[in-house]
């Protein structure tokens, strides 16, 4: 059974509608997968229908954005929650909300300098998804400035550029604890991607693991050789689940469907622990 546990649609910042990321999934020998847009569950109704139509397990999912006390970014996958549950929705909705106010931050700047405009990065986006830096960086491409949008990643838009805005997200122990009380399964996203920026020190998978960690994705193209050794070692002395995946963005990003896959025995307990929400069976 192949099994891919980090997928993005148009949701969030992917390219492709959520029905027409369940049939990449299919047509690239997938057999379950998750749908895991950014603070986001407004993909899972398509997903769904859309899955059990190809014959593929279904795992509804969400990547919270989260960053700790002194400003490193995590992302936490959360599996099988309610999508209802009213103190994860409010922390989200705050997200979300600092999410576009960073983003017109962030194209006002980049106006100064740029043929850029806030009805440019409009356009990028599918209607009801949650904005972010890669619709700016859509934007760009549109625009001519950039060739894709991981070069506006690796320049423009990096959190080291003057144009680069903050923007409030829960810290990643109250995260998990918020996915837990919604009955989802928590497993921190790509931890040791140092590529992308900092990562976090043992400090704080510590307190994530007091809060409720389930597991670490530990097989993603971004996390290095000796972090994922790091990585099971942690997983090993603290009984986490570890699970692979593509992290999959259509176009938008490199990655692969399938690419990385998660054992059917973690993808069995993540449905275990769920209280919130099940598998969606074909």
């Amino acid at each position: 059974m192949r099994i891919d546990l980090h997928t993005h649609s148009n949701v969030s910042d992917g390219t492709e509608p959520p029905g027409a990321v369940m049939a990449a999934a299919s047509a690239a020998g997938l057999d379950a997968v998750a749908l895991t847009d950014h603070d986001s569950t407004a993909g899972w109704a398509e997903a769904a229908e859309a899955a059990r139509g190809l014959g593929l397990v279904f795992i509804p999912g969400m990547e919270v954005s989260c960053r700790t006390a002194d400003g490193i970014s995590v992302h936490l996958l959360s599996y099988l929650h309610d999508p209802a549950h009213p103190g994860l929705l409010a922390e989200i909705a705050k997200s979300r909300s600092a999410r576009l106010t960073r983003a017109e931050r962030m194209v006002e700047r980049l106006a100064e300098d740029y043929p850029i405009s806030w009805q440019d990065v409009q356009e990028q986006v599918a209607p009801g998804a949650t904005i972010g830096r890669p619709h700016i960086a859509d934007a760009l491409v549109a625009a001519g400035v950039v060739p894709t949008r991981s070069a506006a990643f690796a320049g423009i838009l990096t959190a080291r550029s003057r144009y680069f805005v903050a923007h409030y997200a829960p810290e990643p122990a109250l995260a998990v604890e918020l996915i837990r009380a919604a009955g989802g399964v928590p497993v921190f996203a790509h931890p040791e991607a140092s590529s992308r920026g900092r990562v976090v020190g043992e400090k704080t998978y510590l307190e994530m693991i007091d809060a409720g960690l389930a597991g670490l994705e530990i097989d993603h193209r971004d996390n290095p050789e000796p972090g994922r050794e790091y990585l099971r070692s942690l997983a090993h002395r603290h009984s986490l689940l570890i699970t692979g995946s593509s992290d999959y963005h259509g176009t938008g990003k490199p990655n692969r469907l399938g690419e990385n896959t998660t054992a059917p025995a973690a993808l069995e307990k993540i449905a275990e622990l769920a209280t919130g929400t099940g598998l969606v069976m074909p």
